[in-house]
C-alpha cells in the first residue's frame, strides 16, 4: 500500500514512520510519499526517516516531492498534517489574542478560529484534489483544528475522511493505569468535539471503574488531570475532562493571565525550537535522528506548562509523558480499514444520529467501530446540560468559520469570533479579525459584506 503524507516535512512525521517500521503484517504500507511546499524541511525529515530505517530490511520506501499531483497519484491512504502559516502563524495567532485579553491557543478560542480561517480554504482545495486524483483513498486528518478541518473536508470526501487526535486515548490510558487496569483492555465512554470532551465511564471486563476513581480523593489527585483540574471539580463534574477544557471556562481567566505573563507563547517556543532542529540537520554530517529525538522529548516535557503552573502541579511525571500517540491511532485505523480488522477507536466522524443536539453532518469525537467500510460512531448517552452548552456553542462557531471561509464574508468571520464562549464582546471580535488580517495577509479574502 502507498501512504501519502501531506505536510511531510512536519516534525511529527517520524512518529508515523516509526509505527510503520514495526508493522510487518501482510497488507502493510510499503511506500511512503512525503509532500510539502518546503523542500528544506522535506530533506530534513527524509534524513530522519532514513536513519530510522537503517538495518530494517523491509522498511517502507520513502520518496519526497513538492509536486502535489505526484504525491497523490496511486495513494491508498492520505495523511493530512499541514500547518498553514507554519509556527510563525501560530505564534502570531497567540499574540494577537493575548493583546486583546483573550486566549489565543492553537485550537481553542480566538487563536483556533484564526487558524481555522487560514486552514479551511487550503484543506477544502486538498479535499477536492484528492477526490479527483485518489477517489478511493482514505484520508486521515491530523491537521488542527482537527474537528473543524475534518468537517470541511467531509463536505467533499464524505465518510472517507476521518479525523484523529491522541488526547482522548492518552486520557483513557492514564485513567486505566491509575486504576491498576490494563489500558488495552479498557473501553472508554468518551463524547464531545475535538479538544472538548469528557470521559464519563471506563469499563474493564464489563464493569465501570470510573466511580471508584471519582470516590477516592487520593487516587483522583495522583494523575495529571486530577492535579490539573483539582479533585473537587472532577467530583462535581462526575467525569474526567479532556485537558483542553482547562482553557474552556474551567480555568480560562487563570490561563489567559499565565500566558500573558509568560516570557513567550507556546507557538513562539516551538518555532524557535524547531527552527533550531531544522538548522542543525542541514549539516549532512550531523546525525538527524538523535537531534529529532532530543527536540521531541523537550516538546513533550513542556506541553501545557503554563496550565500546570496555574494549577500548581509542577513538572510532568514520566508516566504522563506518554500520549495516546497519533501514530498508534493512525496505524490502528489503517489496519482496520485495509485488513477489515474490526476495532474500536475514538475518532472525529460525522454525527449521524449519535448526539441529538447536533445535526447529522456535524463532526464529533466519539468511540467508533472501524472495519473495511470505515468508521461508524457508536450510540452514546445524551450529553449533560453543562456539556450541551459548550458543545453546541463551539459547533456554532465552527459552522460560522466554515461559512466565512466559503463566502469570504467579513461579517460572518466576526460572528465566528463573537459567538465563541471565550470572546466576550462583539467589538473585541471585530478588533481580533482586524489584528489577524494584519498578521496574516492571506485572510484578506474575508472582504465581502
Amino acid at each position: 500500500m502507498k501512504l501519502t503524507i501531506l505536510g511531510g516535512g512536519g516534525f511529527r512525521v517520524p512518529l508515523v514512520y516509526g509505527a510503520l517500521l514495526a508493522d510487518h503484517a501482510e497488507g502493510r504500507v510499503t511506500a511512503v510519499t512525503l509532500y510539502d511546499t518546503d523542500a528544506d524541511r522535506l530533506t530534513a525529515i527524509a534524513r530522519v526517516l532514513g536513519e530510522q530505517a537503517a538495518n530494517v530490511p523491509d522498511a517502507p520506501a520513502v520518496t519526497a516531492t513538492t509536486e502535489l499531483d505526484e504525491a497523490l497519484s496511486g495513494a491508498d491512504f492520505v495523511f493530512s498534517a499541514i500547518r498553514v502559516g507554519g509556527l510563525e502563524g501560530r505564534a502570531a495567532d497567540e499574540r494577537v489574542a493575548l493583546d486583546e485579553g483573550v486566549l489565543g491557543q492553537e485550537t481553542v478560542g480566538a487563536g483556533g478560529i484564526a487558524y481555522g480561517l487560514r486552514t479551511v480554504p487550503v484543506a477544502v482545495e486538498l479535499a477536492q484534489r484528492i477526490a479527483r486524483l485518489a477517489p478511493n483513498a482514505w484520508v486521515i486528518n491530523f491537521t488542527n483544528p482537527a474537528g473543524l478541518v475534518t468537517e470541511a473536508m467531509s463536505r467533499h470526501l464524505g465518510d472517507r475522511v476521518i479525523g484523529i487526535c491522541d488526547s482522548p486515548v492518552g486520557l483513557g490510558r492514564r485513567i486505566a493505569r491509575v486504576l491498576g487496569a490494563d489500558p488495552d483492555r479498557a473501553r472508554i465512554d468518551y463524547v464531545g468535539l475535538n479538544h472538548l470532551g469528557w470521559v464519563r465511564a471506563l469499563h474493564v471486563d464489563g464493569r465501570d471503574e470510573l466511580p471508584r476513581l471519582l470516590a477516592d480523593r487520593e487516587l483522583l489527585g495522583s494523575f495529571e488531570e486530577g492535579r490539573l483540574f483539582g479533585v473537587d471539580w472532577l467530583q462535581s463534574l462526575g467525569a474526567i475532562p479532556n485537558e483542553y477544557l482547562h482553557y474552556y471556562y474551567y480555568y480560562n481567566r487563570e490561563a489567559v493571565r499565565a500566558y500573558q505573563d509568560a516570557e513567550q507563547t507556546r507557538g513562539a517556543f516551538l518555532r524557535e525550537q524547531q527552527e533550531g532542529f531544522y538548522a542543525r540537520v542541514k549539516d549532512p554530517a550531523a546525525p538527524a535522528l538523535p537531534a529529532w529525538d532530543r527536540t521531541r522529548a523537550e516538546r513533550e516535557a513542556t506541553y501545557m506548562s503554563e496550565n500546570r503552573e496555574v494549577a500548581g502541579v509542577g513538572e510532568r511525571d514520566v508516566s504522563d509523558l506518554e500520549s495516546g500517540g497519533y501514530e498508534k491511532v493512525a496505524l490502528a485505523l489503517m489496519r482496520a480499514v485495509a485488513r477489515n480488522e474490526r476495532t474500536s477507536l475514538i475518532l472525529n466522524v460525522r454525527n449521524r444520529t449519535t448526539l441529538s443536539v447536533l445535526d447529522a453532518d456535524a463532526v464529533i469525537e466519539v468511540p467508533c467501530m472501524v472495519d473495511a467500510n470505515g468508521a461508524r460512531p457508536v450510540a452514546v448517552d445524551p450529553l449533560p446540560y453543562h456539556a450541551v452548552g459548550l458543545v453546541t456553542a463551539v459547533k456554532a462557531v465552527e459552522r460560522a468559520v466554515l461559512d466565512a471561509a466559503e463566502s469570504g464574508s467579513r461579517a460572518t468571520a466576526v460572528k465566528a469570533f463573537a459567538l465563541h464562549p471565550l470572546v466576550d464582546s462583539v467589538t473585541a471580535a471585530g478588533r481580533l479579525l482586524d489584528g489577524y488580517t494584519k498578521a496574516h495577509p492571506g485572510l484578506a479574502y474575508l472582504n465581502r459584506p
